[in-house]
């Protein structure tokens, strides 16, 4: 498979390389399922094992402690887990949304399958919306994810698309923690993860206030290039030697006034725009073997860890 990205859904503006189905707004749980390829459940098998014998005389045998996932509907294998692996079925992840759109005015834009069926997802927008200064409009989201191949606990997170631009930032929640995992060690109880997640408005606007601080917070050069130093210098976030000095000098580029809305009063020489010229070179700049690579990078992998060191940096400037 050339990309990462199986099947999927979105409504608005086609995503990334022009992968997937487009749907009106507002349709209902059911046609997302479909539409996104989620319409097909994980099934769990035996793990079995063939023990060479005397002569031409070989043995099946079981492996008790683990099970083989599948596919219902191609059969195809996603991943050999032990037995206390808890099963997260793709339906679930839209059902997480059924109430908050059909009774909260949450909107979903955005789910499908990634590697065949191992990584699965759906983003709503929350109708939540602000602008900053200069007419730098932020929309509120909620994503939801999870992985049957044990590389990724289920996790909700707020994000936010600042569409000036279209960059994706994670709302830090209080306590500053950004996201809720459920491993898959426990059951997935989404009436717990929701309340856990703190989905609200108060939410919402905390993270409003931080990003109008950030706004309102000056920056010289000096600060700036002392701020990307701190991220990259991190030997997990980028490597040494010439390719981190380049990564450094893309996201200085970015902040200077080549990203788009750099020049937007919200974001010229200030920590916001320091942040957000973090998140526009994860999200679109950083090398990846394609836009679905860096997709899952910025949302489950290095990327998103890279984003959140960028978040917590930019709010030291603040605090």
């Amino acid at each position: 498979m050339t990309h990462l990205v199986d099947t999927m859904a979105y409504v608005g503006a086609v995503p990334w390389h022009g992968l997937g189905n487009a749907l009106l707004v507002g349709q209902s749980i059911d046609v997302w399922a479909k539409q996104a390829g989620m319409d097909w459940e994980v099934l769990e098998a035996p793990v079995c094992f063939m023990a060479k014998g005397s002569g031409h005389l070989n043995s099946v045998l079981p492996f008790p402690e683990h099970k083989v996932l599948y596919r219902s509907d191609t059969h195809a294998p996603l991943s050999v887990v032990s037995q206390r692996f808890k099963v997260v079925q793709p339906r679930e992840i839209l059902e997480f949304y059924r109430d908050l759109t059909e009774l909260s005015g949450f909107k979903l834009e955005t789910a499908g399958i990634l590697k065949g069926g191992r990584k699965m997802w759906a983003l709503a927008r929350t109708g939540q919306a602000a602008a900053l200064k200069g007419n730098d409009v932020m929309k509120g989201y909620v994503l939801l994810a999870t992985a049957s191949d044990g590389t990724l606990a289920t996790t909700a997170q707020f994000t936010s698309v600042r569409v000036v631009c279209n960059n994706t930032l994670t709302i830090a929640l209080a306590g500053n923690t950004a996201a809720v995992k459920v491993p898959h060690s426990t059951e997935f109880d989404p009436v717990t993860v929701k309340q856990q997640l703190g989905i609200s408005v108060s939410a919402w606007d905390t993270f409003m206030y931080q990003m109008k601080k950030l706004s309102e917070r000056p920056v010289t050069s000096k600060e700036a290039m002392h701020y990307f130093t701190k991220i990259f210098a991190h030997p997990d976030n980028a490597p040494s030697g010439k390719t981190g000095e380049r990564a450094m000098s893309q996201a200085m580029a970015l902040f200077e006034g080549q990203g788009k809305g750099a020049e937007l009063p919200a974001a010229k020489n200030t920590a916001y725009g320091l942040l957000n010229a973090m998140t526009a070179f994860v999200d679109h700049e950083r090398r990846a073997k394609s836009p679905d690579h860096r997709l899952d990078s910025a949302w489950f992998g290095e990327g998103a860890r890279l984003k959140q060191k960028a978040l917590d940096q930019a709010l030291l400037l603040i605090s």
